[in-house]
């Protein structure tokens, strides 16, 4: 029972998801954080029935207590993202943080490591793909939650073409922390070689990327958010699908770089 329980998590996460476009208001700020709660779950569930107590206590660490910390430091003096706030939407903020934004981070942070861990070996290599992966997220993550108006920025340009509201700098600051926040967890969590039990990651991360670009486009009018994220984030996905595609014909367990 407990190694199906990810899976179990991912499947109450699909189908919250897929209410999301369903709902507006209120419920669909409630959804919004059952959602991440739903989310972080299943991360810190699957690092500690896969690699154990330390790993699960690394990746809280260093995503959910750093996530933290960059995000305070960011309300209170605009570095890294630029000058932003948070509506009272999302439920109790701490330092002007409501307390799901660092969950947020340990919610995806865990899958795009695991990915990147499956994908290529080396340190250098498997930081920079995660760092990518996680940062190009945020192309769904920021247009979905500032048209909800969950945050805002006070000076949002220059911004990408057809994206309004979110200041290219805070794309460039969420790819510096990625990296920063990848460099951290490749030493604290040892997470360096692929598990048996890491599909319900790599379906949340093939999951979190096909089903936003489809709810940008269709679902939510964000058809220049479904292009960007569907195109960047997509470089940082995809290869995962090669990968995995390649093993199942050859029967390898590891990618090329096999243990780090």
């Amino acid at each position: 029972m407990k190694k199906n329980l990810p899976w179990w998590l991912l499947g109450v996460l699909v189908l919250a998801q897929i209410c999301y476009p369903l709902t507006s208001g209120g419920v669909r700020a409630g959804l919004t954080v059952a959602t991440v709660l739903i989310g972080v779950a299943l991360s810190v569930t699957h690092a500690l029935l896969s690699r154990g107590p330390r790993a699960m206590a690394a990746l809280i660490g260093t995503a959910m207590v750093g996530g933290f910390a960059v995000e305070a430091v960011g309300v209170a003096t605009g570095f890294p993202f630029g000058t932003y706030d948070y509506s009272g939407e999302l439920g109790p903020k701490v330092l002007g943080v409501p307390l799901i934004i660092p969950l947020a981070w340990t919610w995806m942070a865990w899958p795009a490591w695991l990915a990147a861990v499956r994908v290529t070996g080396g340190r250098v290599r498997r930081i920079l793909l995660a760092g990518a992966g996680l940062s190009t997220w945020d192309l769904f993550l920021d247009p979905q939650m500032v048209a909800e108006g969950y945050w805002r920025w006070h000076d949002p340009v220059p911004a990408l073409p057809g994206v309004p509201g979110i200041p290219i700098g805070n794309y460039l600051g969420w790819l510096g922390f990625a990296l920063l926040l990848m460099t951290a967890m490749s030493i604290a969590t040892r997470a360096t070689t692929p598990a048996a039990g890491d599909a319900p990651m790599y379906a949340l991360w093939f999951w979190t990327y096909a089903s936003s670009v489809l709810a940008h486009a269709v679902f939510l009018g964000l058809p220049a958010s479904a292009v960007w994220g569907g195109v960047l984030m997509g470089a940082a996905v995809l290869p995962l699908a090669v990968t995995l595609r390649r093993s199942a014909r050859t029967g390898r367990p590891h990618p090329a770089g096999t243990p780090a």
